[in-house]
């Protein structure tokens, strides 16, 4: 299946991203189609690799001074996730010529991801779509713009009308109930099933609440979030 959705993913690469026809949001939706299940879990847990220390006296790790190289890299990284805007902006703008949608694109820097934004503008639910499905298409196909030109799969978030916005802090408060109903009762919760980035949110809340801890169950597009004592 993996191999699959990476063919399908080059193949992808291969033509110009953003030849939507008069279909509008439509061709969006059917265009994206073939990459809803790339990376699926790539927002829920981060993946943390680990490097093999350095060999020191008696064979634990050597301490290295940090130096002005890591400011450096940090500049860099910054550096390169306001390219990936830019880049993903420039995109937006065309494609929303294409689709005849006015909007204010706005770019920030947040962690390690680009955050594209688009606001102001009339009729903006239509690129949100039922359960964000449209603005998830849609942030895929940007992704895919930006992978195009800088060669590197990017995981900027994008969000229209401040939908991704709300729709964090209710599930915020989500996570945070269930936490606590599992910690006064005991008894493990299950959730509804919700999508990489909503899954993502609800744990990082119950991870704030000691006491608790939460894990994710079951495959797409049923996986959900379990909550149990710890």
């Amino acid at each position: 299946m993996a191999a699959d959705v990476e063919e399908a993913q080059n193949d992808e690469v291969q033509k110009p991203v953003g030849a939507v026809s008069g279909d509008g949001v439509n061709d969006v939706m059917v265009e994206a189609d073939q990459l809803s299940a790339v990376d699926a879990d790539a927002d829920e847990k981060p993946v943390i690799e680990e490097s093999p220390a350095s060999e020191g006296v008696e064979g634990k790790a050597a301490k290295v001074a940090p130096d002005d190289a890591d400011d450096d890299d940090d500049d860099d990284d910054e550096d390169y996730l306001v390219e990936e805007g830019e880049i993903a902006g420039d995109y937006l703008e065309q494609l929303l010529d294409v689709l005849d949608f006015d909007g204010d694109i706005d770019l920030d820097v947040e962690g390690d991801r680009a955050i594209v934004s688009i606001d102001g503008g009339d009729d903006l639910a239509k690129l949100v779509g039922r359960k964000g499905e449209v603005l998830d298409a849609l942030q895929e196909l940007t992704r895919l713009a930006v992978q195009q030109s800088t060669g590197e799969r990017s995981k900027l978030m994008l969000d229209v009308a401040g939908w991704r916005a709300k729709r964090r802090s209710e599930l915020g408060n989500l996570g945070a109930e269930a936490a606590r109903r599992v910690l006064e009762s005991g008894e493990r919760e299950e959730l509804t099933p919700m999508t990489p980035f909503e899954r993502k949110i609800v744990h990082d809340a119950v991870a704030k609440i000691e006491g608790v801890a939460s894990e994710s169950t079951g495959v797409e597009p049923s996986r959900r979030v379990v909550v149990v004592k710890a």
